[in-house]
């Protein structure tokens, strides 16, 4: 399965190609391809160049218009390039007909991010999970693997395999999904035997935008040592740790982070992973506020929060790396409306705390153990409230 998908452990030469339309502009795509460049780098490619085209709709042959698909091409074989990555899904025939222009091997977001889940994953569970999602993108895409393995084979008397092959593969790939899908059943069930056994504990779980800082942050609550990187997906599976506040216990759980467009196979298979945020009883909403885009990954995070079932959960917003946020100051003689760059921090903190009101909002650095006290304090106030309506008798512990 691995040798169809997975990016080689050598790093590859690669472009990155986007599209400027009526859902994405110029500024939106740029976003999109430093994300998409980071994902390249994740997974073990070295991203050199980007193409972008302004289309209303993408080519449904190609992605790209021919000129552009030309251009892409004479690109490639000047520069010695091994890899091509889109930043949206390519349907089979897409892939089927750029392979056939380009001649390198051609890999979509999402499949991009298959990959790194693929490598990311440690336990039976997120592995299961992972291997489901990717046999899933696979299927409709099998005629397209065939030509490629036939490509590769070539020579006289070796021709391609006929449909029948083509139909046996088909079967045994979904047999395989059948399979996982029970497996996935088992898992779940043992998992929730697990959350039963924790008993009424308070839970608390971390969620937010893959890179925004979960993981040190749960590092510095619980002491744990939860794996912390400065890379996309660094955490796959959903790590629980038992917190002290004062005398008060809680339960505190660090979960995979969401991305834009994140493939729907993975929500599907991943779903299980998310019952720690549905049934828990405090999200804390981790963002990265010195990132650019930082609202508009708030959105994904919520978006996904309301596709999952826990919309309705308290939350509260902590603002991460306050320390390395910066802004452009504008001059005072400048008359132009403010943009959002030329936005000070104390002026988003105002602009949110009064939206949300105070107490929902937190602003901190994790790595730099700024106003972290103050989190602890009034996350052991939310957490109390919980508490005392379940152990009304436990008056010792406050």
């Amino acid at each position: 399965m691995s040798k169809h998908l997975n990016i080689e452990q050598t790093e590859e030469r690669a472009i990155l190609i986007g599209l400027i339309n009526q859902e994405q502009d110029e500024n939106q795509l740029g976003e999109y391809l430093d994300e998409l460049a980071f994902l390249a780098e994740t997974a073990g490619a070295i991203p050199l160049k980007r193409f972008t085209q302004k289309l209303e709709f993408p080519n449904p042959k190609t992605f790209v218009g021919s000129g552009k698909l030309l251009e892409i091409a004479a690109y490639i074989r000047e520069n010695d390039i091994e890899l091509v990555i889109f930043d949206d899904e390519l349907s089979p025939s897409q892939l089927k007909n750029i392979e056939k222009e380009l001649k390198v091997k051609i890999l979509d977001r999402t499949n991009l991010i298959l990959d790194i889940f693929a490598k990311r994953a440690r336990t039976a569970h997120a592995r299961t999970q992972v291997e489901l999602a990717q046999y899933q993108y696979l299927l409709p895409r099998l005629t397209r693997m065939w030509t490629h393995l036939e490509r590769q084979r070539g020579g006289i008397g070796l021709r391609g395999p006929g449909e029948t092959e083509i139909e046996t593969d088909r079967r045994i790939i979904r047999d395989k999904i059948a399979k996982l899908k029970r497996e996935l059943v088992k898992i779940d069930k043992q998992k929730a035997v697990q959350r039963k056994n924790r008993g009424k504990l308070v839970r608390v779980a971390l969620v937010g935008y893959t890179n925004v800082g979960k993981s040190t942050l749960m590092n510095l609550m619980s002491k744990s040592e939860v794996f912390a990187e400065n890379k996309l997906f660094a955490t796959l599976d959903t790590t629980v740790r038992k917190v002290v506040l004062g005398n008060l216990p809680f339960l505190l759980s660090d979960t995979v982070g969401f991305i834009r467009k994140l493939p729907h196979h993975l929500v599907e298979s991943f779903k299980s992973t998310l019952d720690e945020v549905r049934e828990s009883d405090i999200l804390l909403h981790v963002v990265d506020i010195s990132h650019p885009g930082y609202e508009e990954q708030i959105e994904v995070v919520n978006k996904t929060l309301y596709e999952i079932g826990a919309k309705d959960k308290p939350m509260y917003y902590i603002f991460n790396k306050i320390d390395a946020f910066s802004y452009v100051k504008k001059d005072k003689d400048d008359l132009t409306p403010k943009e959002k760059e030329n936005y000070s921090l104390e002026e988003i903190k105002h602009n949110w705390i009064a939206a949300k009101n105070d107490k929902q909002c937190f602003f901190i650095s994790a790595k730099e153990k700024h106003n972290i006290e103050d989190l602890r304090e009034r996350l052991y106030e939310y957490v109390k409230k919980i508490h005392v309506t379940r152990f009304p008798y436990n008056d010792f512990l406050y």
